[in-house]
């Protein structure tokens, strides 16, 4: 999703990092004071977090020694840094991380300062709903990423279609149109492999379903209730109805979907961004479109799941004042307009700024902001991250699409394994 850094806008930057420092006297007694940041890698440019850090500067007249981490371990790596006595003053967690590390109290609880974070705006739900545990906020939204209809406009019109669809009825009679088009074994009107649970999840909430819900202190899977198992139902129907056999028991990268949508054996897939298909064959450039997926019933889109990362302040910081004012800096409208988005391409935290930004947009980047504001949070709970990690969400929606359990039986299975693992201390 990120963009190429446009060189004005970089050379801007560049100067205010080589030029910019406070003023004020609160900057000038700041001035030999520093924190320390950890970002992870990759998650922006080099010149994303200078501005983030000039912000800052300006601000307060404090320096930042950023430490950039890699992925491997880092979720123990942060678990230790967070019971030592001097962690690192700011962390950047994965937003559904963020509840594993507030349970074990390493975390300062931020709740009084959302409103001076925010800056008045409304962040979005999948990244707000993770950071807040049983009511209280642990950490603030830096990003979002998320995923949208990517689609092969060539393939399309050669179907008769020439427009994207707006409504859930609209897309299958499309896909119809195309899959009657396209009668080869191995091409799918809609690629959707079985064990890609970010698209299926959209499904399960666009019926009203939930993957758990809280009662009282307890956690209990939601996917036995009847919007559940409607909204099951409706993707699994989808999947065997528009995406080939092989896919019913496979993830989005083996087969890549990029790929088989770069040779031409797709139609459309669900996907975080255009930028691995014009690698695989650039020539494609023109001829993709993309638009949120519709809701299965009435004008509006399904709800996406978001990934992306928060900034937190472990409890032991010894300049949590300071690391309160880098996360002001990072959340700004200013910073998020103009490095989140205008350098790194990302969608930004709030409504307001994603109305802000949308028009500024190429056009294959607006549907992905404009899906992201329809936004459900995982469950705000430690036990989330077993489910990330232990596979079993897409060996639950593989189940389905293969046939290997009906939609009740998965359903129950996953519901009492969901319950176990959201509930262990």
């Amino acid at each position: 999703m990120r963009r190429q850094v446009l060189g004005a806008v970089l050379a801007s930057v560049v100067a205010v990092v080589a030029t910019g420092c406070g003023g004020d006297d609160d900057a000038t007694n700041n001035e030999a004071r520093t924190i320390t940041v950890w970002m992870m890698e990759g998650d922006l440019s080099d010149q994303a977090v200078a501005a983030i850090g000039t912000k800052f500067t300006e601000a307060t007249g404090a320096s930042v020694d950023l430490q950039i981490q890699q992925w491997d371990e880092i979720n123990t790596k942060i678990s230790t840094a967070l019971a030592q006595n001097d962690p690192p003053d700011v962390v950047a967690i994965g937003n559904t991380n963020v509840p594993l590390f507030a349970a074990s109290g390493g975390l300062l609880d931020i709740t009084d300062k959302q409103s001076d974070l925010s800056a008045g705006q409304t962040w979005l739900p999948g990244l707000a709903g993770p950071a807040t545990v049983d009511g209280k906020l642990y950490a603030a939204p830096l990003f979002a990423g998320n995923r949208a209809v990517v689609y092969n406009k060539k393939i399309w019109a050669d179907a008769g279609v020439t427009a994207p669809p707006k409504t859930f009825a609209e897309l299958k009679t499309a896909l119809d149109k195309i899959k009657a088009k396209n009668t080869a074994k191995d091409f799918s009107p809609f690629y959707l492999p079985g064990q890609y649970w970010f698209g299926a999840v959209q499904f399960l909430w666009d019926a009203g379903g939930q993957l758990a819900v809280k009662n009282g202190d307890a956690w209990a899977g939601g996917l036995s209730s009847p919007e559940s198992i409607k909204g099951l139902t409706a993707w699994k129907d989808f999947q065997n109805a528009y995406s080939v056999p092989a896919s019913r028991n496979v993830g989005n990268r083996a087969p890549d979907q990029a790929a088989l949508f770069a040779d031409g054996k797709v139609g459309a897939i669900v996907d975080s961004s255009i930028k691995t298909i014009l690698k695989n064959k650039p020539e494609l450039e023109g001829d993709i479109g993309t638009f949120p997926f519709p809701s299965l019933e009435g004008d509006g889109t399904q709800p996406v799941f978001l990934g992306g990362t928060d900034l937190a302040i472990p409890v032991k910081s010894k300049d949590a004042d300071l690391a309160l004012e880098y996360l002001k800096a990072a959340t700004s409208p200013e910073v998020q307009k103009e490095a989140i988005v205008g350098l790194d391409g990302w969608t930004p935290v709030s409504t307001e700024l994603i109305a802000e930004v949308s028009g500024t947009l190429p056009e294959t980047s607006q549907a992905f902001v404009k899906a992201a504001q329809n936004s459900v949070a995982t469950p705000a709970t430690a036990g989330w991250a077993t489910i990330e990690t232990d596979q079993s969400l897409s060996t639950f929606f593989a189940d389905i699409a293969t046939g290997r359990k009906t939609v009740a039986d998965a359903a129950k299975d996953f519901d009492a394994h969901l319950a176990q693992a959201l509930n262990a201390s």
